[in-house]
């Protein structure tokens, strides 16, 4: 009996994403050709957790004419920001049976500039990409070129950006897929950003699994070791990289189904709090992305749920 309810379940979780795909998602990452105002953006978009593309919202940015290599390296060139560095652009991804983070470094600009150009050498793959407000932290002499919070998103969600980011970074940095409890509003200033997005819908389909987290090390000599952080928690996190997923062990990801867009320069991703995304990049691409705290609603529980189920059924 308990075999047979628990049968029933997992049916239901399984035929869940394809019924909440036909209601409400987008075959394709809709476009917007201009901002839209406050009450369109909550209506339209927020409360229906859809992702969209928005066109000619950052025409009014200095950065968008004013962010080249050169730029920067006049500008915050002596600026040492903080750096992850990878051995194969993989930070905050299971790598060898582990959580591995990146290894930290704080490097000036300008040297990160030249790695990127390729006028010197650094081990590893370098990637700025602090994701606590690195940019009015580490690079306020870069906020009079754009705006401290999106407006008619602020005004929409109630709330000022919980943090401003800033990214750069070599084409070989990935972000593994993964979700976020942030309305993320990303903007490319200079390049293109690939982004692979999974609804929250498909979560039966998306395993996770726990993980030792350890930290990559850079030796003198520069090869890379990873160091067990045997003190931390384990971490769940997704072991399946979405571009080549493993469906030998993974077989219920086949039936999950993947959004796929570019960002190019100028252009903002609205991208739902609790989509799972993939980030790949342009070499030396540029952006800064806002993250609004999401509301703790019964979307989120209805979510919590979902996942809880499918962790609970086995389906993971």
């Amino acid at each position: 009996m308990a075999e047979a309810a628990l049968d029933a379940v997992r049916r239901e979780l399984r035929e869940f994403p394809a019924a909440a795909r036909e209601l409400s998602v987008p075959l394709a990452v809709p476009y917007l050709d201009e901002p839209p105002t406050p009450l369109h953006f909550y209506r339209d978009w927020v409360c229906p957790n859809r992702p969209c593309i928005i066109r000619n919202a950052l025409q009014h940015w200095p950065a968008l004419q004013k962010w080249s290599f050169p730029y920067l390296r006049a500008t915050v060139g002596s600026i040492e920001v903080s750096v992850a560095v990878t051995p194969d652009g993989y930070a905050d991804a299971v790598r060898g049976g582990r959580f591995m983070m990146p290894a930290e470094r704080r490097l000036p600009l300008s040297y990160v500039l030249d790695v990127l150009e390729g006028q010197t050498q650094h081990p590893g793959v370098l990637y700025v990409q602090k994701q606590c407000s690195n940019l009015p932290t580490e690079l306020p002499q870069l906020l009079p070129d754009l705006e401290s919070h999106v407006p008619w998103a602020s005004e929409a969600l109630g709330k000022m950006p919980d943090a401003v980011n800033f990214w750069l970074g070599d084409a070989a940095a990935v972000t593994s897929l993964h979700k976020d409890h942030y309305e993320n509003l990303y903007c490319v200033v200079s390049g293109e950003k690939h982004f692979l997005l999974h609804p929250p819908s498909d979560r039966p389909f998306i395993p996770y699994e726990l993980y030792t987290p350890a930290t990559y090390q850079l030796t003198e000599e520069g090869s890379f070791k990873m160091v067990d952080e045997d003190a931390l928690e384990k971490v769940p996190w997704i072991p399946l990289d979405p571009l080549a997923p493993d469906l030998a062990r993974y077989p219920s990801y086949s039936q999950a189904r993947a959004l796929c867009c570019t960002v190019q320069a100028g252009e903002m991703l609205y991208l739902p709090a609790l989509w799972f995304h993939h980030v790949q990049q342009s070499h030396g691409c540029i952006a800064v992305n806002y993250w609004y705290d999401m509301e703790y609603d019964l979307k989120y529980s209805y979510f919590q749920l979902l996942d809880s189920l499918t962790k609970a059924s086995g389906l993971d």
